[in-house]
Protein backbone atom coordinates (compact mmCIF):
# COMPACT_ATOMS: atom_id res chain seq x y z
CA UNK A 1 0.00 0.00 0.00
CA UNK A 2 1.88 3.15 -1.22
CA UNK A 3 0.87 6.69 -0.72
CA UNK A 4 0.16 8.13 -3.83
CA UNK A 5 1.21 11.63 -4.92
CA UNK A 6 -1.27 13.34 -7.36
CA UNK A 7 -0.34 14.54 -10.81
CA UNK A 8 -3.32 16.36 -11.68
CA UNK A 9 -3.18 20.11 -12.80
CA UNK A 10 -6.68 20.45 -13.83
CA UNK A 11 -8.43 24.09 -12.19
CA UNK A 12 -11.67 21.37 -11.48
CA UNK A 13 -9.28 18.73 -9.43
CA UNK A 14 -12.32 16.80 -7.91
CA UNK A 15 -10.22 15.90 -5.02
CA UNK A 16 -9.24 19.63 -4.06
CA UNK A 17 -13.07 20.20 -4.67
CA UNK A 18 -14.09 17.96 -2.39
CA UNK A 19 -10.93 19.05 0.25
CA UNK A 20 -12.73 22.64 0.22
CA UNK A 21 -16.04 21.47 0.81
CA UNK A 22 -14.44 19.65 4.07
CA UNK A 23 -12.85 23.03 5.10
CA UNK A 24 -15.93 24.82 4.76
CA UNK A 25 -18.01 22.43 7.10
CA UNK A 26 -15.22 21.70 9.36
CA UNK A 27 -14.90 25.55 9.56
CA UNK A 28 -18.65 25.57 10.51
CA UNK A 29 -18.20 22.69 12.96
CA UNK A 30 -15.06 24.36 14.24
CA UNK A 31 -13.27 21.44 14.16
CA UNK A 32 -10.00 21.04 15.83
CA UNK A 33 -6.91 20.78 14.26
CA UNK A 34 -6.30 17.54 15.13
CA UNK A 35 -9.72 15.83 14.39
CA UNK A 36 -9.23 17.04 11.04
CA UNK A 37 -5.80 15.96 10.43
CA UNK A 38 -7.40 12.29 11.50
CA UNK A 39 -10.53 12.49 9.07
CA UNK A 40 -9.57 15.15 6.38
CA UNK A 41 -7.54 12.13 3.94
CA UNK A 42 -7.33 8.82 3.04
CA UNK A 43 -6.74 6.13 5.48
CA UNK A 44 -4.90 3.62 2.78
CA UNK A 45 -4.47 4.32 -0.63
CA UNK A 46 -3.58 1.28 -3.45
CA UNK A 47 -2.27 1.58 -7.20
CA UNK A 48 -2.56 -1.78 -9.01
CA UNK A 49 -1.16 -3.01 -12.25
CA UNK A 50 -3.99 -4.98 -14.12
CA UNK A 51 -2.09 -7.08 -16.95
CA UNK A 52 -4.79 -8.34 -19.23
CA UNK A 53 -4.79 -11.11 -21.85
CA UNK A 54 -6.63 -9.70 -25.00
CA UNK A 55 -8.53 -11.80 -27.16
CA UNK A 56 -6.30 -11.33 -30.20
CA UNK A 57 -3.62 -12.98 -27.56
CA UNK A 58 -1.62 -9.94 -26.47
CA UNK A 59 -1.20 -8.78 -22.99
CA UNK A 60 -1.97 -5.42 -22.00
CA UNK A 61 -1.91 -3.34 -18.77
CA UNK A 62 -4.54 -1.33 -16.73
CA UNK A 63 -4.11 1.04 -14.09
CA UNK A 64 -6.24 0.34 -11.28
CA UNK A 65 -7.05 2.20 -7.80
CA UNK A 66 -8.63 1.37 -4.38
CA UNK A 67 -8.95 4.36 -2.23
CA UNK A 68 -10.62 3.68 1.72
CA UNK A 69 -10.80 7.27 3.13
CA UNK A 70 -12.19 6.44 6.20
CA UNK A 71 -13.20 3.36 8.69
CA UNK A 72 -14.32 5.21 11.67
CA UNK A 73 -17.53 4.29 11.99
CA UNK A 74 -17.15 1.07 9.79
CA UNK A 75 -15.88 -1.14 6.65
CA UNK A 76 -15.38 0.92 3.41
CA UNK A 77 -17.79 0.90 0.97
CA UNK A 78 -18.00 2.39 -2.51
CA UNK A 79 -18.20 1.64 -6.04
CA UNK A 80 -15.84 0.74 -8.68
CA UNK A 81 -15.86 2.26 -12.26
CA UNK A 82 -14.65 1.69 -15.29
CA UNK A 83 -13.65 5.03 -17.76
CA UNK A 84 -10.75 6.46 -19.51
CA UNK A 85 -10.74 9.41 -17.40
CA UNK A 86 -10.67 7.34 -13.89
CA UNK A 87 -7.69 9.31 -12.18
CA UNK A 88 -6.17 8.79 -8.20
CA UNK A 89 -7.48 12.17 -7.51
CA UNK A 90 -10.74 10.77 -9.17
CA UNK A 91 -11.11 7.73 -6.56
CA UNK A 92 -9.80 9.87 -3.44
CA UNK A 93 -12.67 12.46 -3.98
CA UNK A 94 -15.19 9.62 -4.73
CA UNK A 95 -13.77 8.05 -1.90
CA UNK A 96 -14.29 11.07 0.44
CA UNK A 97 -17.32 11.72 -0.97
CA UNK A 98 -18.80 8.10 0.14
CA UNK A 99 -17.53 8.64 3.65
CA UNK A 100 -19.76 11.71 3.93
CA UNK A 101 -22.65 9.81 2.06
CA UNK A 102 -22.71 6.97 4.50
CA UNK A 103 -22.60 9.11 7.25
CA UNK A 104 -25.44 11.62 6.60
CA UNK A 105 -27.39 8.80 6.03
CA UNK A 106 -26.46 7.32 9.07
CA UNK A 107 -25.25 3.94 8.18
CA UNK A 108 -22.57 2.12 9.53
CA UNK A 109 -20.01 2.30 6.92
CA UNK A 110 -16.91 4.53 6.00
CA UNK A 111 -15.96 5.49 2.23
CA UNK A 112 -14.30 3.26 -0.38
CA UNK A 113 -13.73 3.62 -4.23
CA UNK A 114 -11.84 2.20 -6.84
CA UNK A 115 -11.35 2.48 -10.46
CA UNK A 116 -9.83 1.32 -13.41
CA UNK A 117 -8.46 3.81 -16.47
CA UNK A 118 -9.71 2.34 -19.38
CA UNK A 119 -12.54 2.14 -22.00
CA UNK A 120 -14.88 -0.67 -21.03
CA UNK A 121 -17.15 0.13 -24.63
CA UNK A 122 -13.55 -0.54 -26.37
CA UNK A 123 -13.24 -4.25 -24.71
CA UNK A 124 -15.45 -7.73 -25.20
CA UNK A 125 -16.92 -9.43 -22.81
CA UNK A 126 -14.41 -11.65 -22.39
CA UNK A 127 -11.97 -9.46 -21.69
CA UNK A 128 -13.75 -7.50 -19.07
CA UNK A 129 -14.13 -10.67 -17.83
CA UNK A 130 -10.51 -11.23 -16.90
CA UNK A 131 -9.79 -7.57 -16.59
CA UNK A 132 -12.27 -8.01 -13.42
CA UNK A 133 -11.20 -10.92 -12.04
CA UNK A 134 -7.19 -9.47 -12.29
CA UNK A 135 -8.09 -6.88 -10.54
CA UNK A 136 -9.90 -8.20 -7.80
CA UNK A 137 -6.80 -10.39 -7.01
CA UNK A 138 -4.44 -7.19 -6.97
CA UNK A 139 -7.14 -5.59 -4.54
CA UNK A 140 -8.16 -8.83 -2.73
CA UNK A 141 -5.96 -7.92 0.35
CA UNK A 142 -7.82 -4.98 1.29
CA UNK A 143 -11.55 -6.00 0.83
CA UNK A 144 -13.61 -7.95 2.01
CA UNK A 145 -17.29 -8.02 3.89
CA UNK A 146 -15.97 -6.57 7.06
CA UNK A 147 -13.28 -4.17 5.24
CA UNK A 148 -14.32 -2.83 2.12
CA UNK A 149 -17.36 -3.93 0.11
CA UNK A 150 -17.04 -2.34 -3.67
CA UNK A 151 -20.31 -2.03 -5.77
CA UNK A 152 -21.15 -1.05 -9.35
CA UNK A 153 -20.64 2.55 -10.29
CA UNK A 154 -20.23 3.97 -13.93
CA UNK A 155 -19.91 0.96 -16.74
CA UNK A 156 -19.58 -1.50 -14.25
CA UNK A 157 -22.86 -3.36 -13.30
CA UNK A 158 -24.62 -6.23 -11.38
CA UNK A 159 -22.14 -8.81 -13.68
CA UNK A 160 -18.90 -7.61 -12.87
CA UNK A 161 -19.91 -7.75 -9.13
CA UNK A 162 -20.31 -11.47 -9.80
CA UNK A 163 -17.07 -11.72 -11.40
CA UNK A 164 -15.41 -9.73 -8.23
CA UNK A 165 -17.56 -12.30 -5.71
CA UNK A 166 -16.82 -15.13 -7.66
CA UNK A 167 -12.72 -14.48 -7.65
CA UNK A 168 -12.83 -13.33 -4.36
CA UNK A 169 -14.87 -16.28 -3.13
CA UNK A 170 -12.42 -18.89 -5.62
CA UNK A 171 -9.20 -16.99 -3.20
CA UNK A 172 -11.11 -17.64 0.02
CA UNK A 173 -12.01 -21.08 -0.40
CA UNK A 174 -15.92 -20.31 0.38
CA UNK A 175 -18.86 -18.21 -1.18
CA UNK A 176 -18.37 -14.78 0.05
CA UNK A 177 -21.59 -12.72 -0.84
CA UNK A 178 -21.35 -10.09 1.31
CA UNK A 179 -18.04 -8.95 -0.32
CA UNK A 180 -20.04 -6.62 -2.96
CA UNK A 181 -23.29 -5.57 -3.10
CA UNK A 182 -25.38 -4.94 -6.58
CA UNK A 183 -24.84 -8.53 -7.45
CA UNK A 184 -27.73 -10.59 -9.61
CA UNK A 185 -30.24 -12.16 -7.66
CA UNK A 186 -29.35 -15.44 -8.29
CA UNK A 187 -26.17 -14.47 -5.68
CA UNK A 188 -27.44 -12.72 -3.03
CA UNK A 189 -28.37 -9.25 -4.90
CA UNK A 190 -31.18 -7.60 -3.27
CA UNK A 191 -34.41 -6.42 -4.77
CA UNK A 192 -34.77 -2.98 -5.52
CA UNK A 193 -30.89 -2.45 -5.94
CA UNK A 194 -31.02 -1.69 -9.26
CA UNK A 195 -33.64 1.31 -8.63
CA UNK A 196 -32.62 2.63 -5.48
CA UNK A 197 -29.79 5.39 -6.71
CA UNK A 198 -33.02 7.00 -8.44
CA UNK A 199 -35.32 5.63 -6.58
CA UNK A 200 -33.79 7.58 -3.36
CA UNK A 201 -33.21 10.99 -5.33
CA UNK A 202 -36.92 10.94 -5.79
CA UNK A 203 -37.51 10.69 -1.46
CA UNK A 204 -35.43 14.01 -1.65
CA UNK A 205 -37.38 15.94 -4.78
CA UNK A 206 -40.70 14.26 -2.95
CA UNK A 207 -39.38 15.78 0.35
CA UNK A 208 -38.24 19.43 -0.96
CA UNK A 209 -41.54 19.82 -2.96
CA UNK A 210 -43.46 19.79 -0.01
CA UNK A 211 -40.98 21.99 1.96
CA UNK A 212 -41.34 24.55 -1.15
CA UNK A 213 -44.86 23.77 -1.82
CA UNK A 214 -43.99 22.93 -5.32
CA UNK A 215 -46.22 20.86 -7.21
CA UNK A 216 -44.99 17.50 -8.64
CA UNK A 217 -47.86 17.49 -10.98
CA UNK A 218 -46.82 20.15 -14.07
CA UNK A 219 -42.92 20.09 -12.89
CA UNK A 220 -40.84 20.50 -15.61
CA UNK A 221 -37.73 18.54 -15.36
CA UNK A 222 -34.40 18.32 -17.03
CA UNK A 223 -32.16 15.27 -17.13
CA UNK A 224 -28.53 15.49 -17.79
CA UNK A 225 -27.34 11.94 -17.85
CA UNK A 226 -29.71 9.38 -18.91
CA UNK A 227 -27.91 6.11 -17.41
CA UNK A 228 -29.56 4.21 -14.54
CA UNK A 229 -30.07 6.70 -11.48
CA UNK A 230 -31.14 9.59 -14.60
CA UNK A 231 -33.41 7.44 -15.93
CA UNK A 232 -34.91 5.59 -13.20
CA UNK A 233 -35.19 9.49 -11.47
CA UNK A 234 -37.06 10.32 -14.67
CA UNK A 235 -39.32 7.43 -14.93
CA UNK A 236 -40.80 7.61 -11.34
CA UNK A 237 -41.50 11.54 -11.36
CA UNK A 238 -43.26 11.11 -15.00
CA UNK A 239 -45.04 8.48 -13.06
CA UNK A 240 -46.53 11.28 -10.85
CA UNK A 241 -47.13 13.69 -13.48
CA UNK A 242 -44.10 15.64 -13.72
CA UNK A 243 -43.05 16.74 -16.94
CA UNK A 244 -39.12 15.29 -18.13
CA UNK A 245 -38.68 18.11 -21.18
CA UNK A 246 -35.31 17.36 -21.81
CA UNK A 247 -32.52 14.45 -21.37
CA UNK A 248 -29.02 13.32 -22.81
CA UNK A 249 -26.38 10.58 -22.22
CA UNK A 250 -22.80 10.46 -24.05
CA UNK A 251 -24.11 10.72 -27.30
CA UNK A 252 -26.57 13.52 -27.54
CA UNK A 253 -29.44 15.46 -26.14
CA UNK A 254 -33.75 15.34 -26.63
CA UNK A 255 -35.94 17.47 -26.02
CA UNK A 256 -39.64 17.95 -26.55
CA UNK A 257 -41.28 21.45 -24.70
CA UNK A 258 -44.71 19.42 -23.36
CA UNK A 259 -42.40 16.18 -22.36
CA UNK A 260 -41.05 13.27 -23.19
CA UNK A 261 -42.85 9.76 -22.99
CA UNK A 262 -39.96 8.48 -20.29
CA UNK A 263 -41.13 4.93 -20.71
CA UNK A 264 -40.72 5.05 -24.53
CA UNK A 265 -37.50 6.75 -24.71
CA UNK A 266 -36.33 4.05 -21.89
CA UNK A 267 -37.37 1.47 -23.98
CA UNK A 268 -35.45 3.53 -27.47
CA UNK A 269 -32.19 3.70 -25.58
CA UNK A 270 -31.88 0.40 -24.40
CA UNK A 271 -33.11 -0.69 -27.96
CA UNK A 272 -30.28 1.91 -29.74
CA UNK A 273 -27.85 2.59 -26.49
CA UNK A 274 -28.78 6.38 -27.01
CA UNK A 275 -31.64 8.62 -26.31
CA UNK A 276 -30.79 9.78 -29.73
CA UNK A 277 -32.94 9.92 -32.64
CA UNK A 278 -35.80 9.31 -30.18
CA UNK A 279 -39.31 10.05 -32.01
CA UNK A 280 -40.69 13.13 -30.85
CA UNK A 281 -37.98 15.10 -29.87
CA UNK A 282 -35.59 17.79 -31.59
CA UNK A 283 -32.10 17.10 -30.78
CA UNK A 284 -30.70 20.25 -28.83
CA UNK A 285 -26.93 21.05 -27.88
CA UNK A 286 -25.62 19.69 -24.03
CA UNK A 287 -25.09 23.66 -23.28
CA UNK A 288 -28.57 24.36 -24.47
CA UNK A 289 -30.13 21.69 -22.36
CA UNK A 290 -28.42 22.71 -18.45
CA UNK A 291 -29.80 25.95 -19.80
CA UNK A 292 -33.38 25.19 -20.45
CA UNK A 293 -35.95 26.73 -17.68
CA UNK A 294 -36.85 24.42 -15.79
CA UNK A 295 -38.28 23.53 -11.46
CA UNK A 296 -36.04 20.19 -11.59
CA UNK A 297 -32.44 19.69 -12.76
CA UNK A 298 -30.74 16.67 -12.46
CA UNK A 299 -27.48 16.27 -13.41
CA UNK A 300 -26.44 12.22 -13.27
CA UNK A 301 -23.78 11.75 -15.69
CA UNK A 302 -19.96 12.82 -13.96
CA UNK A 303 -18.28 15.09 -11.55
CA UNK A 304 -17.86 19.15 -12.54
CA UNK A 305 -20.83 19.68 -15.57
CA UNK A 306 -21.66 22.73 -13.95
CA UNK A 307 -18.98 25.13 -13.21
CA UNK A 308 -18.35 28.93 -12.67
CA UNK A 309 -19.16 29.62 -16.43
CA UNK A 310 -22.21 27.59 -17.05
CA UNK A 311 -23.90 28.17 -13.58
CA UNK A 312 -24.99 31.64 -13.94
CA UNK A 313 -27.26 30.47 -17.26
CA UNK A 314 -28.78 27.64 -15.29
CA UNK A 315 -32.95 28.72 -15.10
CA UNK A 316 -34.27 26.21 -12.62
CA UNK A 317 -35.82 26.07 -8.87
CA UNK A 318 -34.34 23.12 -7.85
CA UNK A 319 -30.34 21.04 -8.83
CA UNK A 320 -30.64 17.75 -7.62
CA UNK A 321 -27.31 15.78 -7.13
CA UNK A 322 -27.99 12.32 -9.08
CA UNK A 323 -23.92 12.43 -9.88
CA UNK A 324 -21.32 12.45 -7.57
CA UNK A 325 -19.91 16.63 -7.26
CA UNK A 326 -21.77 17.59 -10.84
CA UNK A 327 -21.29 21.34 -9.20
CA UNK A 328 -17.82 23.03 -8.81
CA UNK A 329 -18.08 25.32 -5.39
CA UNK A 330 -17.83 28.28 -7.68
CA UNK A 331 -21.27 27.16 -9.40
CA UNK A 332 -22.56 26.20 -5.65
CA UNK A 333 -22.34 29.80 -4.57
CA UNK A 334 -23.95 31.49 -8.08
CA UNK A 335 -26.53 29.06 -7.70
CA UNK A 336 -27.05 30.25 -4.02
CA UNK A 337 -26.94 33.63 -4.87
CA UNK A 338 -29.82 33.43 -7.33
CA UNK A 339 -32.21 31.21 -4.98
CA UNK A 340 -31.50 27.80 -6.33
CA UNK A 341 -32.26 25.18 -4.16
CA UNK A 342 -29.83 22.69 -4.21
CA UNK A 343 -30.56 18.97 -2.49
CA UNK A 344 -26.12 18.19 -2.50
CA UNK A 345 -24.86 14.39 -3.95
CA UNK A 346 -23.87 13.10 -0.27
CA UNK A 347 -27.88 13.44 0.15
CA UNK A 348 -29.56 12.99 -3.01
CA UNK A 349 -28.12 10.05 -4.16
CA UNK A 350 -27.60 8.25 -1.06
CA UNK A 351 -30.11 5.66 -1.63
CA UNK A 352 -27.30 3.21 -3.80
CA UNK A 353 -25.65 2.84 -1.08
CA UNK A 354 -28.27 2.34 1.48
CA UNK A 355 -29.92 -0.53 -0.13
CA UNK A 356 -26.10 -1.47 -0.63
CA UNK A 357 -26.11 -1.53 2.94
CA UNK A 358 -29.64 -3.74 3.03
CA UNK A 359 -27.84 -6.15 0.42
CA UNK A 360 -25.40 -6.74 2.74
CA UNK A 361 -27.14 -6.79 5.82
CA UNK A 362 -29.19 -9.32 4.30
CA UNK A 363 -26.27 -11.28 3.33
CA UNK A 364 -24.67 -11.05 6.55
CA UNK A 365 -27.64 -12.51 8.32
CA UNK A 366 -29.02 -14.81 5.44
CA UNK A 367 -32.12 -12.96 4.87
CA UNK A 368 -34.25 -12.47 1.93
CA UNK A 369 -36.51 -8.99 2.46
CA UNK A 370 -39.00 -8.46 -0.39
CA UNK A 371 -39.25 -5.08 -2.55
CA UNK A 372 -42.02 -3.12 -0.15
CA UNK A 373 -39.86 -4.03 2.74
CA UNK A 374 -37.02 -2.45 0.80
CA UNK A 375 -38.63 0.60 -0.36
CA UNK A 376 -40.13 1.28 3.24
CA UNK A 377 -36.98 1.47 4.58
CA UNK A 378 -34.96 3.65 1.60
CA UNK A 379 -37.89 6.10 1.78
CA UNK A 380 -37.46 6.32 5.86
CA UNK A 381 -34.17 6.38 5.72
CA UNK A 382 -33.88 9.10 3.21
CA UNK A 383 -36.75 11.21 4.17
CA UNK A 384 -35.76 11.25 7.59
CA UNK A 385 -31.76 12.22 6.81
CA UNK A 386 -33.35 15.22 4.32
CA UNK A 387 -35.48 16.88 7.18
CA UNK A 388 -31.91 16.12 9.68
CA UNK A 389 -30.47 18.58 6.57
CA UNK A 390 -32.97 20.52 6.15
CA UNK A 391 -33.14 21.42 9.97
CA UNK A 392 -29.63 22.47 10.37
CA UNK A 393 -29.86 24.06 7.00
CA UNK A 394 -32.37 26.43 8.68
CA UNK A 395 -31.08 26.30 12.22
CA UNK A 396 -27.09 27.36 11.25
CA UNK A 397 -28.34 29.16 8.10
CA UNK A 398 -25.94 27.91 5.58
CA UNK A 399 -26.30 26.30 2.20
CA UNK A 400 -27.53 22.71 2.10
CA UNK A 401 -24.60 21.13 1.05
CA UNK A 402 -22.46 22.58 4.14
CA UNK A 403 -25.39 21.51 6.16
CA UNK A 404 -25.49 17.83 4.15
CA UNK A 405 -21.19 18.00 4.96
CA UNK A 406 -21.61 19.58 8.57
CA UNK A 407 -23.83 16.49 9.32
CA UNK A 408 -21.48 13.82 8.01
CA UNK A 409 -18.65 15.30 9.23
CA UNK A 410 -19.85 15.86 12.53
CA UNK A 411 -21.37 12.18 12.54
CA UNK A 412 -17.30 10.78 11.58
CA UNK A 413 -15.35 13.11 13.81
CA UNK A 414 -17.81 11.99 17.05
CA UNK A 415 -16.87 8.11 16.43
CA UNK A 416 -13.29 9.31 15.42
CA UNK A 417 -12.74 10.89 19.02
CA UNK A 418 -14.92 8.28 20.99
CA UNK A 419 -12.44 5.55 19.23
CA UNK A 420 -9.09 7.61 19.77
CA UNK A 421 -5.85 6.92 18.47
CA UNK A 422 -4.37 3.65 18.36
CA UNK A 423 -1.34 2.95 19.14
Amino acid sequence: MTAIESTATQTNNPYELALQNFDAAADALELSQDVRAMIRRPERELAVSVPVRMDNGGIRCFQGYRVQHSTARGPAKGGIRYHPNVTIDEVRALATWMTWKCAVVNIPYGGGKGGITCNPKELTSGELERMTRRYTSAIYPIIGPDQDIPAPDVYTNSQVMAWIMDTYSMIKGCPVPGVVTGKPLSIGGSLGRNEATGRGLYYCVLSICEHLKLPLKGAKVVVQGFGNAGSISAHLLDNDQAYVIAASDSRGCVYNKNGLDIPKLMMHKETTGSVTGFPGSEPIEPAELLALECDILIPAALENVIDGDNAPKLRTKIVAEAANGPLTPDADRILESKGVFIIPDILCNAGGVTVSYFEWVQNQQHLRWDLQEVNNRLERVMRTSFIEVYELRTERRVGMRTAANMLAIGRVAEATKVRGLYP
